[in-house]
């Protein structure tokens, strides 16, 4: 591959992975909105069953943000593998745990739809029962999320700092990508231990995401980072002279 046909090629990643960005926001802004607006009800259970099509089309926007989860460390792949393989495989692992635990969550709440038909048959006995259920099985989504967060943090800091460290967008963008993820993870390690910082701190990386899928649709990766690593690796595939 030529050194143009890279730039192209890594023109249309940076598109494509903007894109992401932005219609992940937007899915899971519009999946959390959903179930919140259900599972937030006061005696959720008693109406849930009345409300299950809106929590499964908020969960189904979850699960759309977890394929963009998976589909992130898959587009960045061949681009991080560039200046590091470490990384390269660092960030993907991470950016698959993060999909993984979101989908676990997801599917904890989805409990909810047949926990919410159990309870309008139960008797008053075993009403306290399913509620009980019910607030377990929430409070493991909300682990589950807290941990997933977490691993995104981490997927985070490792795509900046080869952003930074390669100069593939302006290093003003990676420092903020490199603060706002740090603030992520550690206020969803926190949130693990009940601090209740967990939605507080993704305000400044859910900024970050939406700022740079612009950014990526718009300018895509610096032209000269990419033509510069490809010569590089031109000249190392070279053979030698004899």
């Amino acid at each position: 591959m030529t050194t143009k046909e890279k730039i192209n090629t890594f023109r249309t990643t940076a598109r494509v992975v903007g894109v992401v960005y932005l219609a992940g926001f937007v899915v899971g802004i519009g999946g959390n909105i959903m179930i919140l607006s259900i599972l937030g009800a006061p005696n959720h259970l008693a109406t849930i069953t009345a409300n299950s099509m809106m929590l499964a089309i908020g969960a189904i926007l979850w699960l759309l943000a977890v394929v963009g989860d998976v589909a992130h460390g898959v587009l960045m792949f061949p681009i991080l593998k560039q200046h590091s393989e470490r990384i390269a495989f660092g960030y993907l692992a991470a950016r698959i745990v993060d999909a993984v635990f979101i989908a676990v969550m997801v599917l904890f709440m989805l409990i909810q739809i047949p926990l919410g038909s159990e309870y309008l048959k139960a008797a008053s006995s075993n009403s306290s029962f399913l509620q009980s259920l019910s607030n377990v099985s929430v409070q493991a989504s909300q682990y589950a999320y807290f941990i997933g967060m977490s691993a995104l943090g981490l997927a985070g800091l490792m795509l900046n700092y080869m952003f930074f460290r390669a100069n593939l967008v302006p290093r003003w963008i990676a420092v903020w990508g490199l603060i706002g993820y740090a603030i992520i993870f550690a206020g969803m390690v926190s949130a693990v231990m009940g601090s209740g910082l967990g939605d507080v701190s993704s305000l400044p990386g859910g900024l970050w995401e939406v700022f740079v899928g612009v950014w990526l649709i718009a300018k895509g990766f610096n032209s000269s980072a990419v033509a510069s690593q490809a010569t590089r690796t031109s000249k190392l595939a070279e053979p030698l002279a004899p």
